[in-house]
């Protein structure tokens, strides 16, 4: 069913946003913006704590709901160039340096 969130859903939803953050933390950054980046970093790594703390309370509209706001997170820095990646499967960016 479209309308419903399975398990499969959100393992791939945590495999994806979490091979996302790892890419934006071994990335540079390329708008010079260090604290920003700590700061887009922690708020990522919290919502996929939430995330995990859903998720272990069998709430995965509220596990899933917190992985999306993470990766809203990974996209905007990003965009932002906080993270400089170039990889469209994760990002909303595109693969060209």
């Amino acid at each position: 069913m479209k309308d419903t969130i399975s398990q499969e859903k959100l393992k791939k939803y945590f495999q994806v946003t979490e091979t996302a953050l790892n890419m934006a933390e071994e990335s540079k950054n390329r708008a010079s913006l260090k604290e920003e980046r700590e700061d887009f970093l922690d708020m990522i790594k919290r919502y996929i704590s939430d995330a995990k703390h859903f998720e272990e309370k069998h709430d995965v509209v509220n596990a899933f709901a917190c992985l999306n706001y993470a990766h809203g997170w990974l996209d905007a820095g990003a965009r932002l160039g906080i993270f400089d990646v170039h990889d469209s499967k994760y990002f909303t960016v595109d693969d060209k340096e």
